[in-house]
């Protein structure tokens, strides 16, 4: 079930939708959050997003991206005893900051696209903070839809709880 609404959830960055609003960092923090296997918390989520990247194509800052997630599911182990809304909206904002310093910095040192300088570090995260709002409220939206959608699954089938997202 896990797996499902991770790879669900990846599916939807094929379909259109604003710049930066995607679900990778929620599935991340999903998946640090509630798989038993630590393997499997890092293998689907990355699993989805290697998939929709074969669609979407691979390029140069690949390899950071896929490292600030592989951190964001992480934080996910973070909150994984104690899965309260506080904790995943904290997670995720936190989550949305990661990402944002990681790939920024990767843009500015493998990119040319802004001098190797402080000045020019500088210059890249300003350059990006408008696209931080989307990356944030995404990550929100979608942390939100799938804790919530495994809180009720939980509510609703009592076999999902602990013992049974062991077997998951």
């Amino acid at each position: 079930m896990l797996a499902g609404m991770i790879l669900a959830a990846a599916a939807s960055r094929l379909i259109p939708h604003p710049p930066n609003f995607t679900p990778i960092a929620a599935i991340a923090l999903f998946g640090g959050a509630t798989f038993a296997d630590k393997r499997a918390a890092f293998l689907v989520p990355l699993a989805g997003l290697f998939l929709s990247d074969l669609v979407l194509g691979f390029f140069a800052l690949t390899p950071v991206v896929y490292g600030s997630f592989a951190m964001i599911v992480c934080l996910g182990f973070l909150i994984r005893r104690r899965r309260t809304a506080g904790r995943i909206a904290g997670a995720a904002v936190a989550g949305a900051i990661l990402f944002f310093a990681i790939t920024n910095f990767g843009v500015w040192a493998i990119d040319h696209l802004y001098p190797r300088t402080f000045a020019g570090l500088a210059d890249c995260y300003l350059a990006a903070i408008p696209f931080f709002r989307n990356t944030l409220l995404s990550g929100l939206f979608y942390s939100a839809l799938l804790f919530g959608g495994i809180a009720t699954a939980e509510n609703r089938f009592g076999s999902l709880r602990e013992g049974g997202m062991a077997a998951a």
